[in-house]
């Protein structure tokens, strides 16, 4: 293919599936905006417990991101059954993964306590967790289909199940939140509803499709989904693991200074979870391509084609730097007008938060290229197969380097929720360089062994 059709092919594919992560981030934004209109203290614990809950989710959603190039490699190799196989069994490991991690989301105070958190923030966060906590099954299980469907390259049904239920989700929202139309006011456990309805719904368009689809029915993911298939379980779970410590990494980043930023203090953390959710909107561009860069490896991988893995890969480079130029210019131009947009201006701190947002997106803008190239250069590596050493790479990098910078240029040197940011630059800086470095590795041994 040349690199025309290359840029085609990547923006077919990959359009619906930005659309559906830009919709599935409007579920979070949703719930940011219409509890920040609720008041800044239930801002900040949701801020919080969406934080660290994501930390969870990411982890098990690296058993389902494996079965996307392991599904992707099947396909172009024209194996339906083992395509079959892996899913099922990503199921699976999502259902067991989800039911170890109930006890532990149950007693979510205690462990913000024991992070150092205001007994205050603590308790509201642990009223919405309580709730939230049930839509982790329904959510991950779509991821599971999400990659499924991703792998055959059939986004548009992804695209309008996820934009169905970030609907559902502002309308669920308004309901419970506000206790408009005859609901109960629930307040921040009415976001927490609004959140395992938005997912049970996503979930059952999704899987409505992929059981009664005509073209889908030869693959029968569901068919006899109690029996076992150890040797396709043990390897979603070989290749899912590094996947999900590797993602584990890097959103524990962003966790880690959301809980440096409550230490600071409530206005702080709220303007914080602000400044992720723009970001994480941007994020959702990268990924989406990323998740093409994946497929499209994969199956060029399933084909021997050394030619195909590298147009592929340049190909979605070059889209994502020119997206991430945009962002920035974004950012900069009209600051102001996207940390305004997640407040009420009635509401006497609206000045102060939007002030400081003001900064965190400078800092934001800082990252944005890095950011999109280290998710690039992990999703091109997972459509080799590659999954080890990136994870260590990302570990060192986020870990021993990211989040230490975070707290020294926050609290040593006493640059505060900026310094904290500044961490964050640094910490992606170093991931791409180095997964970039493991790229060039891993295709000079598929050369030779091609």
């Amino acid at each position: 293919m040349t690199y025309r059709a290359h840029l085609k092919a990547t923006m077919v594919l990959g359009l619906p599936l930005i659309g559906s992560l830009l919709a599935q981030v409007a579920v979070g934004v949703t719930d940011t905006v219409m509890v920040g209109w609720y008041g800044v203290t239930e801002l900040a614990a949701v801020a919080l417990a969406s934080s660290i809950y994501f930390v969870f989710f990411i982890v098990g959603s690296g058993f389902a991101m494996a079965v996307m190039p392991m599904a992707a490699a099947a396909e172009g190799e024209g194996d339906r059954l083992q395509v079959r196989r892996y899913v099922r069994m990503g199921l699976w490991i999502t259902v067991f993964f989800c039911a170890a991690l109930m006890p532990v989301l149950w007693n979510f105070g205690a462990l913000l306590r024991a992070m150092g958190q205001t007994p205050e923030i603590a308790d509201l966060a642990q009223d919405y967790m309580r709730i939230a906590q049930w839509g982790i099954f329904p959510a991950m299980l779509i991821m599971v289909l999400k990659s499924y469907l991703s792998a055959l390259e059939r986004p548009a049904w992804i695209l309008w199940g996820t934009v169905l239920g970030a609907i559902g989700n502002g309308l669920f929202n308004y309901a419970f939140i506000f206790g408009n139309w005859y609901a109960p006011e629930l307040g921040i456990q009415g976001a927490a509803v609004a959140s395992v309805l938005t997912a049970s719904l996503t979930f059952a368009v999704l899987a409505i499709y992929s059981q009664w689809q005509p073209d889908l029915k030869d693959y029968a993911i569901f068919s006899r989904i109690w029996r076992s298939d150890w040797p396709a379980f043990f390897e979603v779970f070989r290749v899912g693991w590094p996947i999900g410590a590797t993602m584990l990494a890097e959103v524990g980043l962003f966790s880690a200074s959301a809980v440096m930023m409550g230490w600071i203090g409530t206005d702080e953390l709220a303007t914080h979870g602000i400044v992720l959710q723009i970001a994480s909107l941007a994020f959702m561009i990268y990924l989406g391509l990323a998740n093409v860069a994946t497929i499209r490896v994969g199956r060029a991988m399933g084909r021997g084609d050394l030619s195909g893995i590298w147009r592929a890969s340049i190909t979605v480079t070059v889209l994502q730097v020119a997206t991430a130029a945009i962002v920035i210019a974004a950012f900069l131009l009209v600051p102001e007008g996207l940390t305004g947009l997640f407040l009420d201006a009635d509401n006497p701190k609206s000045g102060d938060i939007i002030a400081y947002g003001v900064g965190l997106l400078m800092v934001a803008a800082a990252f944005q290229i890095v950011d999109g190239l280290q998710v690039i250069a992990l999703s091109v590596l997972r459509g080799l197969k590659d999954t080890r050493v990136p994870m260590i790479c990302a570990v060192f990098s986020y870990w021993v380097v990211g989040v230490p910078a975070s707290y020294v240029l926050g609290f040593n040197y006493g640059f505060g929720g900026h310094g904290i940011w500044s961490g964050l630059v640094i910490g992606l800086a170093l991931a791409a360089i180095t997964l970039g470095w493991r790229f060039v590795i891993v295709m000079r041994r598929l050369t030779n062994e091609i």
